[in-house]
């Protein structure tokens, strides 16, 4: 179990006066009390050895058969019992004794057994890892929570949020409450809506982030800010993704630049990293990675930097080709995208039928590659290609003997992403090193974007970012040449948060929505209590929330974000240990003046 930060100081009552997992050579000789669940229960030729767990490890119990009743009550316990036990500590014979466990040096001689619970019969065991359905973990999860991982997994993050407090603290954050109860806000993800008893026909809205509320924090003249904040969105599943709910390091700071922010976090991450993982950061201060640069480099603005390719762009080698398919893709807003698979250019035509198949997958209508050969280069593409074309290919990419280059070609955007699927696709042929940590900020997204179905320009991240150049930007520049200073954290392919700079102006604030098709009257009525308060006197401020939840899973290595919360809800948003959602009665609908109208599927 984990090494939690106990001391057998202040136990001394009828329960117990010492915990399992902190027995040691230095306990021998010692009368103790011990409580906590039978792990297991071992009979060895007229002794039983019974295995007690407790938070903070295990501890082996001897009971002899000298003592009739005590003996006889041990045979009838059952596994994961609760009990409390009284006895000496002896040391174990040299050959006996457990280096597995904290206190397998010692075991403790029980001269009496009280039984405070003795348990039914499991929906599954806690000793033994066996395989077990999703759906009976949740349901039982206060059994599966006694499982020696996710135990600990619990326990680190209990620990990680302490040191990211203390860090904080230590560098002048304060930490603030805001209101769990609040407005909706339609503009974001879906809200949950609470009903209001008192006020007839309206709703609450449970907070989907604190953003509103730590910005009017810099503006009420708190310098730092920071909550261990939960927030509410009623969206799907995913595994970095909890439904209903999940908790985010919510930090604001007024008075800063990008960069003063980026040192912080960097810092903050650093050192959870350090005290608290046996994981190493790959380069530290983290890499910059602009928008555009990272998606023609990865084809995504969340890579895992540890895979070894790049994709890099070739458009300029195809201008003037014979081979349309690949020229035509060399004008404004298009391109031709390669990667380089070293020495894998002898693979199987499983292999190449696979990487096309998944390609398609992506969105793409096939893949081009070309495999060099000693006899020659081969591949479906290489018949449209010249000789000067694949000379000044091998040339610009580095290509040999044994190499094979895929393409893709069409839209910038879509493009890149294609290819960044396939990067990610071929990952599996590189190991990556687990204890690696490749963190990086990617910064100057851009401000706009164009919507083409509704043939309009809109704000392509977030509205409230201070767009890169003020209002100068805003009035000389073409919109979509415009970035912002919005910057995401990534780690290991992992977006862990997004932030910003934040718009503090009014003036630039009218000018940016106004851009993105919206009248000064229509930004007043949807954010008119913003604007207000910054006309009242706001300083420059920035911030950003990285997830709680994710923090832990890559430092548990978890690919499940169910495996790092105490109590998650499933796929389908049900608590299935609460029975949640359930059904209310018609008296507590009364009083809240609603009435239920269900689908007719389910009528």
């Amino acid at each position: 179990m984990s090494k939690a930060p106990l001391s057998a100081e202040g136990l001394q009552n009828r329960f117990r006066t010492n915990y399992c997992g902190l027995l040691n050579r230095g306990s021998e000789g010692q009368k103790v009390k011990l409580g906590g669940w039978v792990h297991r229960k071992r009979d060895h030729g007229g002794l039983i050895f019974i295995d007690l767990r407790d938070h903070t490890g295990i501890c082996q119990l001897v009971i002899q058969p000298e003592n009739v009743g005590l003996f006889k009550a041990a045979e009838g316990l059952h596994s994961e019992s609760v009990i409390c036990a009284e006895g000496m500590v002896v040391l174990r014979s040299d050959e006996t004794v457990n280096s597995r466990i904290a206190s397998g040096a010692i075991e403790v001689v029980v001269s009496s057994v009280q039984v405070e619970s003795n348990a039914h019969t499991l929906p599954f065991p806690v000793a033994d890892e066996v395989p077990t359905s999703e759906e009976l973990r949740l349901k039982y999860r206060f059994i599966d929570l006694r499982r020696e991982k996710l135990h600990e997994n619990i326990i680190f993050r209990s620990n990680l949020t302490a040191a990211v407090r203390k860090y904080l603290v230590d560098h002048d954050f304060i930490e603030i409450q805001t209101p769990i109860l609040t407005s909706s806000s339609p503009e974001g993800a879906r809200d949950f809506l609470v009903p209001s008893r008192l006020h007839p026909g309206k709703f609450y809205a449970l907070p989907q982030a604190p953003q509103q509320f730590k910005q009017l924090l810099m503006v009420a003249g708190f310098p730092r800010y920071f909550q261990i904040a939960p927030c509410f969105r009623d969206e799907d599943a995913r595994a970095d993704r909890s439904p209903g709910e999940f908790y985010q390091v919510d930090i604001e700071m007024s008075f800063i630049e990008q960069d003063d922010l980026f040192q912080i976090l960097e810092g903050l991450f650093k050192h959870i990293t350090e005290t608290m993982s046996e994981k190493r950061i790959t380069q530290y201060p983290f890499p910059r990675i602009s928008y555009r640069d990272v998606m023609n480099r990865y084809g995504s603005d969340k890579p895992d930097l540890r895979i070894p390719l790049e994709i890099q762009d070739v458009s300029n080698l195809f201008v003037n080709s014979g081979f349309k398919v690949f020229a035509s893709n060399t004008k404004e807003g298009y391109c031709v995208k390669a990667m380089v698979l070293k020495g894998r250019g002898n693979e199987s035509r499983l292999f190449y039928d696979k990487a096309e198949k998944r390609a398609k997958e992506l969105g793409s209508a096939g893949l081009a590659y070309i495999q060099f050969r000693e006899e020659g280069p081969k591949g479906p593409v290489v018949k449209f290609m010249s000789e000067d074309e694949m000379a000044a290919l091998k040339e610009s990419l580095g290509l040999a003997n044994g190499d094979v280059v895929f393409f893709g070609a069409g839209k910038w955007e879509k493009t890149c992403k294609i290819m960044g699927g396939m990067r990610t696709y071929f990952a599996d042929l590189f190991p990556l090193d687990r204890n690696e940590l490749s963190f990086c900020w990617i910064v100057d997204f851009p401000m706009y974007e164009y919507n083409e179905e509704a043939q309009k320009i809109e704000f392509s991240h977030n509205p409230f970012s201070m767009p890169q150049g003020e209002m100068e930007a805003l009035e000389s520049k073409f919109p979509l040449d415009i970035c912002a200073y919005q910057y995401d954290i990534v780690c290991n392919g992992i977006e862990l948060s997004s932030g910003a700079i934040r718009n503090h102006r009014p003036d630039i604030m009218y000018k940016a929505f106004e851009i993105a098709g919206y009248a000064k009257e229509e930004v007043d009525a949807r954010f008119g209590h913003m604007i207000e308060a910054f006309k009242l006197g706001a300083p420059p401020h920035g911030g950003i929330a990285p997830g709680l939840d994710r923090m832990v899973m890559i430092l548990r290595d978890e690919q499940n974000i169910r495996e790092v919360i105490a109590f998650p809800m499933n796929q389908s948003a049900q608590d299935l240990m609460m029975s949640a959602p359930s059904e209310v009665t018609l008296q507590q609908l009364k009083e809240l003046h609603l009435r239920v109208e269900l689908p007719e599927e389910e009528k």
